[in-house]
C-alpha cells in the first residue's frame, strides 16, 4: 500500500494541506491512476490529524473528479493532473483555482447570456479586440492571459449589469492565476489543443454577436467545463 508522506505547514488549513499533499502523490505518480489511496485511519495517523479532516480533504478531491470513492473499499485515484497544476499553480492554490473555475461557471454564463441580449456595437468591438489579442499572443507563443482575462471583463461589462462587472474584478486575482496555470498548461500542449481553446473563445464571441443568449451562455459555461477539465487531466487534448 502506497504511503504518504505528509508535512505540517500551520499557517495553511489543514484540510487544504491534505489535499494539496494528496495531489502532490498523485501527480507525481507515487499514486497511480487507480491506485488505492491509503485508509481514513492510515492517513490520520501519517498526518496527525482527526477524520473530518481527512474526509474533508477526500471530499474535495472527488469533488474534483481527482479521486473517487468505493462503497465499504475506500478511495481510488481517478486521473492525474498535469504537472504544471501544481508547477504554475502552487500545490496550496490547487483547490482555490479549481473553487473558481466553479464559481466563474455560475456568474460567467449568466453574463454571456445577457451580454448576447444586451451588447452595443461598441461591446462588441471590445470582445472582438480581446478575442483577437489572445489569438495574436497563443499565436506567438505567449501565454496571453491577460488578453483571456479582458475578453471574459468586456463580456460581464457587456452584459449591462455592474454587479457582475464587481463580482469579477473581487476574482480579479484568483481569475488571472486559474487562466495563467490553463494557458502555461495549454501552450506546452498540442496546437489542436491550443485552437481548442481559441475556437471555444470565438464561439461563445460568435454567439454574443448572433444575439443567441441560450448559445452564448451554454458555450460559456462549456468552455470552462472544458478549461477546468484541461487543468485536472494530464492526458487530455495533449
Amino acid at each position: 500500500m502506497s504511503e504518504l508522506l505528509l508535512r505540517v505547514q500551520k499557517r495553511e488549513k489543514l484540510a487544504d494541506q491534505l489535499y494539496g499533499q494528496i495531489l502532490e502523490q498523485i501527480i507525481s505518480g507515487n499514486l497511480a491512476e487507480g491506485a488505492k489511496l491509503p485508509s481514513e485511519n492510515e492517513i490520520c495517523a501519517s498526518f496527525g490529524v482527526s477524520r473530518p479532516v481527512v474526509r474533508e480533504a477526500l471530499r474535495k478531491l472527488q469533488s474534483d473528479g481527482l479521486v473517487y470513492a468505493r462503497q465499504g473499499v475506500g478511495s481510488f485515484v481517478k486521473k492525474r493532473p498535469p504537472q504544471g497544476l501544481i508547477e504554475f499553480g502552487g500545490v496550496s492554490d490547487v483547490a482555490g483555482l479549481l473553487r473558481c473555475f466553479e464559481a466563474r461557471s455560475a456568474i460567467e454564463g449568466t453574463t454571456a447570456r445577457m451580454a448576447a441580449e444586451r451588447a452595443s456595437a461598441r461591446h462588441h468591438r471590445e470582445i472582438e479586440n480581446a478575442l483577437k489579442m489572445l489569438e495574436d499572443g497563443v499565436a506567438a507563443g505567449d501565454i496571453a492571459d491577460k488578453a483571456d482575462l479582458a475578453f471574459h471583463m468586456a463580456i460581464a461589462r457587456a452584459s449591462g449589469n455592474e454587479i457582475f462587472v464587481t463580482i469579477l474584478n473581487s476574482l480579479h486575482e484568483v481569475m488571472g492565476k486559474s487562466m495563467r496555470v490553463a494557458l502555461n498548461i495549454t501552450r506546452g500542449g498540442s496546437a489542436e489543443r491550443a485552437q481548442k481553446v481559441l475556437s471555444e473563445h470565438r464561439q461563445i464571441y460568435d454567439a454574443i454577436l448572433s444575439h443567441d443568449g441560450a448559445s452564448a451562455e451554454l458555450l460559456m459555461r462549456y468552455h470552462l467545463h472544458q478549461a477546468r477539465q484541461r487543468v485536472t487531466d494530464h492526458a487530455r487534448d495533449r
